[in-house]
């Protein structure tokens, strides 16, 4: 039972967001730096102690940001849990591979892009100004992460050193490197990644997902048939909240978490409901009001309830909400625009969704109800089956 104070705390609007310009090694590599890294859910793969965190507490998932100037680069290092880009500003070219050849791929706004666990990538900004992605992360041990050899070396003659228990020794920063006590974290061999798994660009195309392509469907919530509501849903990772049986995310392999995209029209909600996992809200465009309560509550997409915070998407950055599990809340489209929000929901499995008793009643004089598959049909059929 969370108090609305504590419900509060838990916006995080982009303009609050904190970084660090020193969480990897590679920030006294010439081409790399300045790179900010974020850490709004949970640290992230920070090599820095000090990395600001917005959120520290678990989610089955973490969220990231990055931001780096025209032309900056982001050089090769591997993950061990899923590593999802997210594209809120400029073009980037993402780079993976060089076993021996390195691939690459343009992305831009909207567009969200799952790079495989145990292949190198990197990325560079290829617009002409600051660009910024979210980064979405698999479980809350990521298990860091190992650079590739080439930027260990590059980092290592500009004096910055990591140890085998991933300590940064930088002698540009009066630290001293002692060989005879201290033990380099040694890289992969050129053998070890030659027999790494190789993603051929077509290949790789197909775990970007662009905003363009977007599957959206008018039948994804039970309550998107009522009046004042018309809310729809587009798949992009794994098994969502979606209660549409046409949808099918894109991407469907493992990632501890799903993603998704809701739009609520100029002044539509989405009704008073519930689920038992936690999630993550970004508003990408337009603003919402967003509304928890404890108790299942009926009336919570109306005017007569404080939001408790209203979020805003924009082209510098989305503002972003950690829900809590097992609470009732709904959201409304408050501003002048069609509002589209990405909703993060930690787990492989389907999320079902627990509408407050009137949303199903409304429904059921509408005609709708959900299957025995908690799919969005028609309720005549679905009294009938019950008989």
């Amino acid at each position: 039972m969370l108090t609305e104070s504590q419900f509060k705390e838990r916006f995080i609007p982009f303009s609050s967001l904190r970084y660090s310009t020193e969480a990897f090694i590679d920030y006294r590599i010439p081409g790399c730096a300045p790179k900010k890294n974020y850490a709004l859910i949970g640290p992230g793969v920070s090599q820095n102690p000090n990395q600001p965190v917005n959120l520290r507490e678990k989610h089955g998932f973490q969220v990231g940001g990055v931001a780096m100037p025209p032309g900056k680069i982001n050089p090769p290092h591997m993950h061990f849990t899923a590593e999802v880009f997210i594209c809120t500003k400029g073009q980037w070219d993402l780079q993976w591979g060089f076993n021996p050849d390195s691939h690459k791929a343009r992305i831009g706004p909207g567009d969200i892009a799952s790079v495989p666990t145990w292949i190198y990538r990197g990325f560079q900004n290829m617009g002409q100004d600051e660009g910024f992605m979210f980064t979405a992360l698999g479980r809350d041990d990521t298990g860091g992460i190992l650079w590739g050899p080439q930027t260990l070396q590059a980092a290592s003659e500009q004096g910055v050193h990591l140890t085998e228990d991933y300590q940064v020794i930088d002698e540009q920063a009066g630290q001293v490197w002692d060989s005879a006590t201290m033990k380099r974290l040694q890289p992969m061999t050129p053998q070890e990644i030659g027999q790494l798994q190789r993603w051929e660009p077509q290949r790789m195309q197909q775990r970007i997902v662009r905003h363009a392509d977007l599957d959206w469907q008018n039948d994804a919530l039970l309550d998107a048939a009522l009046p004042g509501c018309g809310a729809e849903m587009a798949p992009v990772i794994g098994l969502g909240m979606s209660e549409s049986r046409l949808h099918c995310a894109p991407i469907g392999n493992s990632h501890g978490f799903s993603i998704e995209w809701l739009r609520i029209p100029v002044g539509g909600s989405v009704s008073a409901h519930t689920l038992a996992e936690k999630q993550i809200l970004s508003v990408y465009q337009g603003s919402v009001a967003i509304r928890v309560s404890n108790e299942a509550d009926v009336h919570m997409q109306t005017n007569s309830n404080a939001p408790v915070c209203i979020a805003n998407g924009s082209v510098d950055g989305w503002d972003s909400y950690a829900m809590p599990s097992q609470t009732w809340r709904s959201y409304r489209n408050v501003g002048e625009r069609v509002a589209v929000m990405l909703v993060m929901t930690p787990g492989d499995g389907r999320k079902r969704i627990a509408w407050a008793p009137d949303v199903t009643t409304a429904a059921a004089e509408a005609g709708y109800a959900t299957d025995a598959n908690g799919f969005v049909a028609l309720k005549r059929f679905t009294d009938r089956s019950q008989r």
